[in-house]
Formats: structure tokens, C-alpha cells, sequence
């Protein structure tokens, strides 16, 4: 079946990486991020640069955001679906996630309220911030996410577990 889209040129594919990262609590590490004016609570992981790897991606964007030292490990899901960014609608994502697991002690800072920012760290509508939370797999469900590609994951996810 031939689908067509009437977009603006010129169209981007990036591709970007995320790791399920699951601690000895069976908790499941996500990112609340405020990014120019919105909200979004994803998984960690980010955009592949070019010469990179998907898996050292991963690597290195845990140890940027996390500062965990992590191994990755089975691949769980790559993009099957047409999806377009959420932050520019010329660029088509390819999202590619893993499980991680932690070589070091999970002792991170950590939030247990989505979006607990400091004031002053979304005072700029231009601007970013990010802290992590841990939520318990068992209760983990689709409306604790809000990217569409991490809702898919999260229901392979449950199905994993029953």
C-alpha cells in the first residue's frame, strides 16, 4: 500500500535511542523533561549522532543525563509506525529501545512528583529541564508517558510481565 504525505520539504529521519532501564525494586526509570514551554515524561535516551552507534548512543546518553555507567542489553522495539516529531513536523523519528541494565549502584537524584522542577529551572519558556523518577513496573501504565512510541513500549512492557 502506497501512503503519501504532503509535507514541507525537505523531510529529516532522526533517529533516536531510549533505554528501559528496571532496578533491583522493579521500577522502571523515566525522564520528566520541560522542553521549550511543553512537558513530556519519557524514557532516557536521546538522538543518534552521526558516526554513533544505536547501543553507544544509549551509553552515552545515560551517562549525560544520568550519570550511570550502563550495559545494553536486548532490543525490545524499533518505530513500525509513521511519527512525526514532536518538536519539528519536518522530521520523521525512527525510535530504537533497549533494555539497560546498570554497571554502578542505582543512587541517582531522583523526584517522586511528575514535572518537580525548581522554579527557577522553567522560568525560560526557551529552555530545558529534566529530572528522573522511578515508577513500579506493576503500576506502570500508558497515561505515564506521553510520547506515542513510548505507549507502545510500555504496553510490550506489561505484556512482558503477564
Amino acid at each position: 500500500m502506497n501512503t503519501t504525505h504532503s509535507f514541507p520539504q525537505p523531510l529529516v529521519f532522526t533517529v533516536r535511542v531510549y533505554g528501559i532501564l528496571i532496578d533491583a525494586q522493579n521500577r522502571v526509570l523515566v525522564s520528566d523533561e520541560y522542553i521549550r514551554g511543553d512537558y513530556f515524561t519519557k524514557f532516557p535516551g536521546g538522538g543518534l549522532e552521526f558516526g554513533e552507534g544505536t547501543r553507544d548512543c544509549l551509553k552515552r546518553e545515560f551517562m549525560e543525563e544520568t550519570g550511570l555507567d550502563v550495559t545494553v542489553g536486548d532490543h525490545i522495539y524499533t518505530t513500525d509506525i509513521f511519527q512525526i516529531s514532536a518538536f519539528n513536523s519536518r522530521h520523521q523519528i525512527i525510535s530504537i529501545y533497549y533494555y539497560v541494565k546498570s554497571n554502578v549502584p542505582t543512587d541517582i537524584e531522583v523526584k517522586t512528583t511528575r514535572f518537580d522542577f525548581a522554579p527557577e529551572a522553567i522560568n525560560d519558556p526557551n529552555g530545558q529541564a529534566e529530572v528522573r523518577r522511578w515508577i513500579p513496573l506493576e503500576t506502570l501504565t500508558e497515561a505515564d508517558v506521553d510520547l506515542p512510541l513510548d505507549k507502545i513500549v510500555v504496553r510490550m512492557l506489561k505484556q512482558a510481565i503477564n
